[in-house]
């Protein structure tokens, strides 16, 4: 039998917070090696051509150089530095192979000196002469050239249900709309870094990473090591946010040059470099037709999707996967359009196609709402779907219907008045918006280790990691319910590769997949200290039976006499002070055969614009979410305002600016690119559902980290429409394009 649960659920401080205040938390750049040489990283100048001569005499005659690595000496590599593992598992890679530049800032030299002032002025000193061909780079004159991709993410690429001119014919109101988002690049506060170190044949990898197993694998790979032949370790991420979650060029790049110096080498991306090389979210353009009867029942919808994507490697923003499920409507086609251009590949963006696509979704359902003169929170409960509409399964759990009713009572939705411009405080145009959010609720195989120690404390591990999001402190409080023992006394590992493999912390999957496991291994390690104490005489419960003790604290506790009670210290010794152990791996069975699984929110958001200058204010915003069990209501709270806050620069700030003329990104640093800040950001309001969902996995608990930020941008956006009039579709909504159109 297992314990009453009274730490998962509640707001515990993070384990981990006290070595991240004091400075005592190691992150990939910081591990000390003795004799550690220090790699700078050059990228192009062009977007497109090829490189006719590198002159590094310059360079390599400067004091403390060690390495110039170009592809005219680089390491041949197997395959000629070609993925042997299909993307984006395994990415098409910048490894100096050959002379081709593919995008603008593309990695083509590596400088390695003894400290990184000398590295950074011996990169200075390159003199590399390019032969430069015209770029693709415009992608409306691309768009011409797009084409479907295959199956991306697994997924159907077009999908059709019902009779879409059908559904068009039998509508009283149609909407056709076109809306767009930008290029945007992840800007976490730890850029990407590596550290190598060779110990002969094995290499260890300090890497900041959001999969140190799929690392491991990746560079491996690459490198033609067998897989044990490389280390990664992780303990500390940070921020990640889906752009850490492949092993990018300068990963591979690092151990190249670490062989070839012959000494440990750390190489840590320049804040511009992060713009290119190293992924980010794809311009996207969306095409939606929407068609409804009087009384707001939808008849058919067709959602296609155009993405901009690299000349190296296929990547696709999923927007049409929002689509296909959140509105029963029986009529609809969806497509997936690819558009090549001269720029780095895209990649994982927090809530990859979701995010985008229910931007265009519930804009599009916004303005439908106002072409029927319908309330937009009605309109969506008109064609609520209860059970997922593309695969015909039931929900796994889902409590959109309370999370509206809700977020409506919270913000109180019913006073506002229908007409744009009709709410307004002096010279301030106030608008209410509203959105649906959601995100799919993912699960993996992961395996976890429980381990009770001879002085009554016990480890657990996972080869998992924390990007920041609590996971120290949650797995900490998985293992303490399951083990019977204060958090205090339980130590959790993570971030290393020889730990019982887990998922890569990407689709917010990591607490779905890794808390299960864990809670087993910490179960049967659990059961291991009762039967040592129950087959002991010298116990005071022996003779008890199984179903008559637990573990309360550290100690096993006779139900029926609480007072016979025995300290796992004292087991273990008589037992003869080894540890005990269990390790288990815990994978998804058919249940996804069975059950749509999803989590599901709603997003109510207050602008104010002044109306002469039209300046834009998120004044508060109201989230309230169904999201399976919360094991830390503390750090869901900070994981759901965190994705709101994003929401808020995605609507209103954040875009990469993309110089046509020589495929340069113009913004690329964090001065210019712009995210928002303490002074941006109002009254953010999170609550949640106290959803069940049984179907999951044996806690009920889905991943939060990405739902935050859907449906955000676009209740901002029908938000500004509500107090302007005006209908941007183009992000970010800044204030020019309010302003032009009134």
């Amino acid at each position: 039998m297992t314990t009453a649960a009274p730490f998962v659920g509640q707001p515990l401080d993070r384990t981990d917070g006290l070595l991240k205040v004091t400075g005592e938390a190691r992150y990939a750049a910081e591990f000390p090696e003795a004799r550690l040489a220090h790699a700078v990283l050059v990228t192009s100048t062009i977007a497109r051509g090829t490189i006719e001569s590198i002159d590094a005499s310059r360079a390599q005659s400067l004091p403390g150089v060690l390495l110039v690595m170009t592809y005219a000496n680089a390491p041949r590599l197997p395959n000629g530095g070609r993925p042997p593992i299909a993307p984006p598992a395994g990415r098409r890679l910048s490894l100096l192979q050959d002379n081709e530049v593919h995008y603008n800032n593309e990695p083509v030299a590596v400088v390695v000196a003894d400290t990184l002032e000398h590295a950074t002025d011996a990169a200075r000193q390159l003199h590399i002469s390019y032969r430069s061909v015209p770029a693709t780079l415009d992608f409306a004159q691309a768009r011409a050239h797009a084409y479907a991709p295959d199956r991306p993410q697994g997924r159907q690429t077009d999908t059709q249900r019902g009779d879409l001119e059908a559904g068009l014919r039998d509508a009283d109101v149609r909407i056709d709309a076109t809306y767009t988002t930008p290029m945007e690049h992840h800007n976490p506060m730890e850029p990407h870094a590596t550290m190598a170190v060779w110990d002969g044949p094995h290499l260890t990898l300090y890497d900041s990473t959001q999969g140190v197993s799929g690392a491991k694998t990746a560079v491996a790979a690459m490198l033609g090591l067998p897989p044990d032949g490389v280390h990664v370790i992780s303990p500390f991420v940070g921020g990640g946010f889906g752009g850490k979650g492949s092993s990018w060029s300068h990963v591979t790049l690092c151990a190249m040059a670490a062989k070839q110096t012959g000494r440990p080498v750390r190489l840590a991306l320049e804040r511009p470099q992060m713009f290119g090389p190293v992924g980010g979210r794809p311009f996207t353009e969306q095409r939606f037709t929407l068609g409804a009867r009087h009384d707001g029942t939808l008849t058919a919808m067709r959602h296609d999707s155009f993405s901009n994507t690299s000349m190296i490697e296929d990547w696709t923003e999923t927007c049409c996967m929002v689509t296909r499920m959140s509105y029963a409507v029986p009529n609809q086609v969806t497509t997936h359009r690819l558009v090549q251009l001269n720029v780095g590949t895209p990649t994982f963006m927090r809530a990859p196609g979701e995010t985008t696509g229910s931007f265009a979704l519930e804009s599009a359902m916004d303005e439908l709402a106002w072409a029927l003169r319908m309330d937009p929170l009605a309109l969506r409960l008109k064609n609520y779907a209860e059970a997922d509409p593309q695969e015909h399964k039931p929900w796994s759990g889902k409590s959109l219907r309370e999370c509206y009713r809700r977020g409506a009572e919270k913000f109180d939705w019913s006073r506002r008045t229908p007409e744009p411009r009709s709410m307004r405080a002096g010279n301030t145009l106030i608008g209410l918006g509203m959105a649906t959010a959601t995100y799919p609720a993912n699960r993996n195989e992961a395996s976890a280790l429980a381990r009770i120690l001879p002085d009554g404390t016990a480890t657990v591990a996972s080869g998992t990691q924390d990007l920041g999001t609590g996971t120290y402190t949650v797995m900490t409080q998985v293992a303490a319910d399951a083990l019977g023992f204060d958090p205090a006394n339980i130590s959790f590992a993570l971030g290393d590769s020889s730990l019982p493999r887990a998922p890569g912390s990407g689709g917010s999957q990591s607490v779905a997949s890794v808390s299960p496991a864990v809670r087993d291994a910490a179960t049967q390690v659990r059961n291991q200290l009762i039967a040592l104490a129950l087959a002991d005489p010298a116990s005071p419960v022996h003779g008890a039976t199984a179903d008559d003790v637990t573990v309360e604290n550290g100690w096993v506790v006779r139900r029926s006499d609480p007072s016979r009670r025995d300290p796992a210290a004292a087991i273990l010794a008589r037992a003869g002070g080894r540890p005990i152990e269990a390790q288990v791996t815990v994978k998804p069975g058919d249940e996804k055969a069975r059950y749509a699984f999803h989590s599901f929110g709603s997003v109510f958001a207050e602008v104010h614009v002044d109306a002469d200058l039209g300046t834009i204010r998120v004044a508060r915003i109201v989230g309230t979410y169904g999201v399976g069990r919360l094991l830390n209501d503390k750090t869901a709270h900070s994981q759901l305002m965190g994705g709101i806050v994003w929401g808020i620069g995605a609507a209103l700030e954040e875009a990469t600016l993309l110089d046509l003329r020589y495929g340069r990104f113009i913004n690329a640093n964090l001065a210019e690119y712009h995210v928002p800040v303490n002074a941006d950001i109002g009254t953010i309001d999170v609550a949640f559902i106290d959803e069940v969902d049984p179907h999951i996995n044996s806690l009920g608990a889905k991943g939060i980290g990405e739902i935050g930020i859907t449906g955000v941008s676009a209740a901002i956006a029908n938000a500004v429409f509500h107090a302007t009039g005006v209908r941007v579709r183009d992000l970010p909504i800044t204030l020019d394009k309010v302003l032009v159109q009134t």
